[in-house]
């Protein structure tokens, strides 16, 4: 089996949308009458959730009316949040078939299909026209990437001149070896952690202006912190990651948390804009 293969492997579910379902009727919410707030929770799969989506989306400065391209799109959090708050069109690809399905069966709940569309595909081979889009973004989906040169240059070829691309990844700050599972992969046979170093030689190869970038670690930090004191007075929602994570989720996060508080990575976001 190939990498993609199993990086789709490694997400797929088997009945994903039946289980969103049912975690928001658990959660006191009408499937048939949701909001696109109402699926954060579960559909926003990156460290810090909707608000790192917000802020994410202030450091890119999208405006409204802006195409916009979701890289490794999953659930469509982030792009109906782009799509609802911010005004923006938005095309997702997505190497997992399910999470497409799904994606676009959450969009239609939430009234956003006519702002919001998923295909499924690589994003080592992106199926559009160059110049098609305004902006870009990936919100951690690097880490699966072994050939990040590749997606930069397909990315920079689908970007409109001077089109701004963002990413938000888990990267590579220290020395030493990651504990799997983690969110994002099995085992290290799947998981290309680099650094904010690489990302940023890499885009610049491809040709992309890097703009700014920031590690996201004390914001990860507090997220979790946060987010343990919750589960320890209230007990653990319905609604959330563990409802595409699995039973794995426990070990999956701290896994994560522990290489977060020991500096071996970060959540890091790096905004850059292609050349004209």
């Amino acid at each position: 089996m190939g990498t993609e293969q199993t990086v789709a492997q490694h997400y797929t579910h088997g009945a994903l949308e039946r289980a969103v379902l049912d975690a928001l009727r658990a959660a006191g919410k009408d499937p048939d009458r949701l909001e696109p707030g109402d699926l954060a929770p579960v559909d926003e799969f990156h460290i810090g959730g909707r608000q790192a989506t917000v802020d994410f989306a202030g450091e890119l400065r999208v405006t409204r009316g802006m195409r916009l391209l979701d890289i490794g799109s999953g659930l469509g959090g982030a792009s109906r949040y782009f799509a609802h708050a911010l005004g923006c069109t938005v095309t997702g690809i997505d190497l997992t078939e399910e999470y497409v399905r799904v994606a676009q069966a959450l969009s239609v709940r939430t009234g956003l299909a006519g702002q919001v569309s998923y295909r499924h595909g690589s994003a080592l081979a992106l199926p559009f026209p160059a110049g098609t889009f305004d902006g870009a973004y990936m919100l951690h989906v690097g880490m699966n990437i072994a050939d990040k040169a590749a997606v930069f240059a397909q990315v920079r070829q689908a970007l409109k001149p001077r089109g701004v691309f963002g990413v938000y990844d888990v990267m590579r700050e220290g020395e030493g070896g990651l504990a799997y599972p983690v969110p994002w992969a099995a085992g290290p046979e799947t998981s290309f952690v680099e650094s904010s170093a690489t990302y940023a030689r890499l885009l610049a190869a491809a040709g992309f202006e890097v703009l700014a970038q920031r590690s996201r670690r004390e914001f990860a930090i507090t997220f979790f912190r946060e987010l343990r004191a919750r589960i320890a007075q209230s007990g653990a929602p319905p609604l959330g990651l563990h409802v595409i994570m699995g039973a794995t989720t426990p070990q999956k996060i701290a896994n994560m948390v522990s290489a977060i508080e020991a500096g071996l990575v970060s959540p890091t976001e790096i905004i850059c804009r292609a050349g004209g």
